[in-house]
């Protein structure tokens, strides 16, 4: 049944299983094959031939179903059932399998089934040396009190081996080795070991205040392995040491005239100790003679220092005792001696008796800015002075009488290269050390105006484009005046170029105050391409400086200028033909179009297309040239009139273009040219169909004007019949007479004049609707006339003209 079974038991019953198996056949083995391995075995490695060893052969192992069993369930090693070798399943790690044990054994089974039986297998682990010996830290610090005994201790943590037996930790070594330790290695028990350092000389701070040195840990293995920690040792200072001064007796020298406060001497004192042990203080030790009053002493510093001036008359020295001690009670003596020194304690005085500031600029050389006298309280040499000014050119000393010095200008002077002068005065005594005192004197430079405005540049190129709006800013020009206030204020002025010439352009104007050049009206890069001005820069000194720069504004062109066609002139009505022969080939040249463009630059580059063709595919026109050519033969079937429009482009942006109208006469014989006039007259009278509308549309406004003006006749004509049946004026001189009488009374102050012109033979004709009035007004104006003013109308005929009437009016308030 075991045979039969393919279900594989879990892992607890497979072990079940093997163990009752194995207690209950006598014939299986009783003492386990046994092997070794190195840890670290890569998987696939040869352990032994398990079969061999076995008594098998390998042929029995696939027929018995042979297989290897662990009571862990981990499968460290697989058996290769064609050679019956042990091989090593996976990488081996003793340190993970065994950790610190000495031997480390793994135990499994080889089973065999069919007869069923079981083969005890164990294979022990060997260890190899791969781990090196670890320190729990990388530094270890030791605090050690110096004069410390020879053979103090000192336990440290040693390191650590993940390895066993001979590979494990063998020895403990220090590097590099010194005279002051060593170390100590053993065990306490069967399992503890410890490491000491031992102490092997007392250890003096002062002489080495700490030790450092490395420890290592050797292991057994081949090769060894090692581990390092640094050991740092420090060396408690103890109190052994009392102060010494830096030298026994302290000399200083003091001038009589210190003040209060001064330092006279610093004695210093070292201690070898540290700390306390070394912090040491200063005190005089007989403080009670007289002698110290004068004197303190820093108890930190040492400084001594005056509490009260010396007098060299009453003592020429002074003897003091100081004493050093340090924090643990141990001090030290020195003396100090203080020798007072004589000095000439009187500076010398400088007394200024006139100083004159500001100077101008432009002062004479030998002008006398300041007089000034010295004097000193001292005697002999100590009295005797010396003057002298220092490091000046423009200015210098020369004594005046007696002890009276002047200071006087000696070169010229410039405000721009220097506005102000401090200058000092140096007096000494002739004493030893000499004492000086030192005077100074600030004289500023007033300005003159000696400098002429600066342009910034020796001229100015601005620019402007064509068409601009008014009042561009297009530039600006700079001056610069040295000078300062008025005489560096600088306006700006147009001039003319030469004195002879006319005022500046109209059409340039400058700021008066910053040099803004502004053009004033729109320019035409076509009339003027360049403006030159000249731009005054003046000062406001008293007399004014200037100075001139040109200015050349540029016009820059703008596309504003279509192509003008030259030839062939469209103003010829109606346009010449070109003829050409119909046995014309591709290639010929039928006329070329000329035209000129008013810009410059590559606005005025032109550039010809074929706009428009009765024909497309029989012209081409020359992008360049503008020559038109035939771009094939012309043939039978091409029309007789041939029309293209061709377009000439500039290259401006936008561009600008203009169109020129050709028409070509396709031609067998050019002796013959009156053989297409049919033809042109056909289309011509369809081209003359608009001037038929325009025709008829002016026969309709002129009617229309005829019958306005028979409409007005009428209405005249009605209106005088209406007169006819009314009251009618006859007589002429009493409405002459009225019409005086109103002119004579202001009513009409206008005279109105109309002249009309008759044609010849017109002398006896009149207006139609004046004609019943005129010759027949009564002598009498009735009362319910249809005048309701007076009228007076007087036709002269002049002599000079037959043919013309001057008819005179002379109205006021006309109502018919």
């Amino acid at each position: 049944p075991a045979q039969q079974s393919r279900v594989e038991p879990n892992p607890t019953a497979r072990q079940v299983l093997c163990l009752c198996a194995f207690l209950s056949l006598p014939h299986a083995r009783a003492e386990p094959i046994r092997y070794s391995v190195a840890e670290e075995s890569e998987s696939g490695s040869v352990v032994a031939n398990v079969a061999e060893d076995a008594g098998l052969a390998p042929a029995q192992l696939s027929a018995r179903r042979a297989r290897l069993l662990s009571e862990d369930g981990r499968q460290h090693f697989r058996l290769d059932p064609g050679s019956g070798r042990l091989v090593v399943a996976e990488r081996l790690d003793r340190e993970e399998l065994c950790g610190q044990s000495a031997t480390c054994t793994l135990p499994f089974e080889l089973l065999l089934a069919n007869p069923v039986q079981f083969f005890r297998v164990e294979v022990a682990v060997e260890d190899i040396n791969d781990h090196a010996p670890v320190f729990p830290e990388e530094r270890v610090t030791i605090k050690s009190p110096e004069m410390s005994n020879p053979g103090s201790r000192f336990p440290l943590q040693g390191a650590r081996d993940l390895d066993v037996g001979s590979n494990g930790i063998q020895a403990y070594r220090i590097s590099p080795e010194n005279e002051y330790f060593s170390v100590d290695f053993g065990s306490q028990s069967q399992d503890a070991k410890y490491i000491e350092l031992v102490l092997e000389k007392p250890l003096d701070r002062e002489e080495q205040a700490e030790v450092d040195f490395s420890l290592i840990a050797v292991d057994g293995g081949s090769p060894p392995r090692s581990g390092t920690t640094q050991v740092h040792v420090v060396v408690l200072d103890v109190n052994d040491n009392a102060p010494t001064f830096t030298r026994k007796v302290f000399i200083a020298q003091v001038l009589e005239n210190a003040p209060e406060g001064s330092v006279v001497v610093r004695v210093a004192a070292t201690d070898r100790d540290m700390g306390v042990n070394g912090d040491i203080s200063y005190q005089f030790s007989q403080a009670g003679d007289q002698s110290y009053s004068a004197f303190v002493i820093d108890p930190m510093s040492g400084e001594i220092k005056l509490t009260k001036p010396l007098d060299f008359e009453a003592a020429k020295k002074h003897e003091l005792s100081v004493q050093a001690t340090d924090g643990g009670g141990l001090s030290a003596i020195c003396r100090v001696l203080v020798e007072v020194v004589d000095v000439n304690d009187n500076a010398p005085e400088v007394i200024i008796s006139s100083f004159s500031s500001p100077i101008p600029e432009d002062s004479l050389p030998g002008t006398v800015v300041a007089l000034f006298t010295v004097r000193d309280r001292d005697a002999g040499a100590n009295g005797k002075i010396s003057c002298a000014l220092e490091d000046q050119l423009s200015f210098s000393l020369r004594p005046a009488y007696k002890n009276y010095f002047e200071l006087v200008t000696v070169s010229a002077l410039d405000r721009e290269e220097m506005a102000r002068y401090i200058l000092t005065v140096t007096a000494a005594d002739a004493g030893s050390p000499p004492l000086t005192t030192t005077q100074t004197f600030t004289v500023d430079i007033s300005d003159v105006n000696d400098n002429a405005p600066v342009f910034s540049q020796t001229s100015y190129t601005m620019y402007v484009r064509e068409n601009n709006v008014p009042t561009v800013l297009v530039g600006t020009v700079i001056a610069g005046d040295a000078d300062v206030g008025l005489n560096g204020k600088v306006t700006y002025s147009l001039v003319p170029a030469h004195p002879t010439e006319q005022p500046p352009c109209s059409c340039i104007s400058v700021n008066s105050e910053n040099g803004d050049v502004f053009v004033l009206r729109p320019l035409d890069y076509e009339q003027v391409k360049q403006i030159e001005v000249l731009v005054r820069a003046s000062d406001a000194g008293s007399p004014p400086l200037s100075a001139s720069v040109a200015v050349y504004i540029s016009v820059v062109d703008e596309n504003d200028n279509a192509p003008l066609v030259l030839y062939p002139s469209q103003d010829s009505s109606p346009a010449s033909s070109e003829l050409v022969p119909i046995s014309a080939e591709a290639g010929y040249l039928i006329t070329k179009v000329v035209a000129v463009d008013a810009d410059s630059g590559q606005n005025s580059w032109l550039s010809y297309h074929l706009l428009k063709a009765s024909d497309p595919g029989l012209f081409v026109v020359g992008a360049q040239s503008g020559e038109v050519r035939l771009r094939r033969s012309v043939t039978e079937r091409d029309a007789v009139k041939q029309k293209l429009v061709v377009l000439v482009r500039d290259n401006g942006q936008p561009p600008l273009s203009a169109t020129v109208a050709l028409s070509a006469l396709l031609l067998s014989d050019f002796s013959d040219v009156r053989l297409p006039h049919s033809s042109l007259t056909t289309e011509e009278n369809e081209g003359a169909s608009l001037t038929v509308y325009l025709i008829v549309s002016l026969v309709f406004v002129s009617l229309l004007f005829l019958v306005s003006t028979a409409a007005f006749v009428v209405r005249k004509v009605c209106k005088r019949k209406e007169l006819k049946n009314g009251h009618v004026l006859y007589g002429t001189s009493n409405l002459q007479s009225s019409l005086a009488d109103a002119a004579a009374a202001g009513t009409l102050p206008h005279a109105y004049c109309y002249e009309i012109n008759l044609t010849t033979g017109s002398g006896n004709s009149e207006f139609k609707f004046l004609k019943p009035i005129l010759p027949s007004l009564p002598p009498q104006l009735h009362a319910t006339g249809g005048v309701t003013e007076n009228t007076d109308f007087t036709c002269q005929k002049k002599p000079n003209h037959p043919n013309k009437k001057k008819l005179q009016i002379q109205q006021k308030n006309l109502k018919i």
